[in-house]
């Protein structure tokens, strides 16, 4: 008895490890993770309960005495077990589930996000009704309560988009829009992540999502807006090794469209989608050696860059706030 026990606490210890609150469907906070929470638990109470009844009924039947179970007995257990309650009890979730299948409608004055996959960081583009779209990377923010349509596409391979918390995940497919329609209902930093192998740094693209009160999304999607306002020296070592060819910083002569945007970049909490802290150091080993941070990620390194001017160019870019 003992040593079960201990094998279930031990199990128990295991499967909780994996918990937390900001990446788990356990811990909702978007009006669709909530509802499949609900579905979960309700399918799983049934799991038990149809699991204790089978073992309780093979427990009886291994242990009757000779002869108790006739061929007609058990054939009319096969018929009410196997057959009748089945039926009934998976007609019953299927009519009670279906109101949940239904798809959250969207107006056209609710805010559009579109999320484009790429390897391995995520291009976001905020398009709100009557005002210029906002261009951002890595970091997703949505208003609390709120209805937001997500257009979720792909840029090279097969990318799938989860954000555990909020809803459940969306395949994005080169050539195709795929729309999710979320609402969230809790405001904190939580976590995403992709959910379908597209390379070698798959399991290294998440991203930070961040549910803020509606009058505070509103303020700071404004902000966005500002062009960048860091100068200095790193600006310069910025140009002079061609790194506006491939990203943009609004406000300045950097226009490139094939890498993140970073006009805004310093007011991130993680770098490289989501994986490291914004931290100077980590900005100036990923500038040099990005392939050692991320297998297979496209950017160049720069290793001729000095230790002094990678550092320089990384508080040039922290600075863009």
């Amino acid at each position: 008895m003992r040593g079960r026990i201990f094998t279930l606490v031990g199990v128990t210890a295991v499967l909780l490890s994996a918990c937390n609150t900001h990446q788990s469907t356990l811990a909702p906070f978007g009006a669709d993770a909530i509802d499949i929470r609900h579905l979960f638990l309700v399918m799983l109470a049934g799991a038990v309960v149809i699991a204790t009844g089978v073992a309780l009924l093979m427990r009886h039947a291994v242990r009757a005495p000779e002869g108790e179970l006739t061929h007609d007995k058990g054939m009319r257990l096969v018929l009410w077990l196997g057959g009748i309650i089945p039926t009934v009890v998976l007609l019953g979730l299927l009519v009670w589930s279906l109101p949940y299948m239904k798809p959250r409608p969207v107006g056209p004055a609710d805010l559009n996000i579109a999320v484009e996959g790429e390897q391995f960081w995520w291009r976001v583009v905020y398009r709100p009704a009557g005002a210029a779209p906002v261009e951002s990377a890595n970091e997703v923010r949505i208003p609390v309560g709120r209805t937001v349509a997500f257009r979720l596409t792909a840029a090279d391979v097969l990318h799938s988009f989860w954000i555990p918390g909020l809803a459940g995940k969306m395949d994005m497919i080169p050539g195709r829009t795929n729309t999710l329609v979320v609402r969230a209902e809790k405001a904190g930093r939580y976590r995403g992540q992709c959910a379908e192998f597209c390379g070698l740094s798959h399991a290294l693209m998440a991203m930070d999502v961040v549910a803020m009160e509606p009058a505070a999304f509103d303020t700071w999607l404004a902000d966005q807006r500002r062009p960048a306002a860091a100068r200095g020296d790193g600006a310069r070592l910025y140009a002079a090794n061609g790194c506006n060819a491939c990203h943009a910083i609004r406000g300045t002569q950097a226009n490139g469209r094939i890498g993140p945007d970073l006009t805004h970049f310093g007011a991130r909490p993680t770098l490289a989608a989501g994986i490291l802290p914004m931290t100077t150091a980590n900005v100036a080993g990923f500038i040099r050696h990005p392939q050692t941070t991320k297998p297979g990620v496209r950017m160049p390194a720069f290793p001729h860059l000095s230790q002094g001017e990678a550092v320089a160019i990384a508080r040039y870019l922290q600075g863009l706030q």
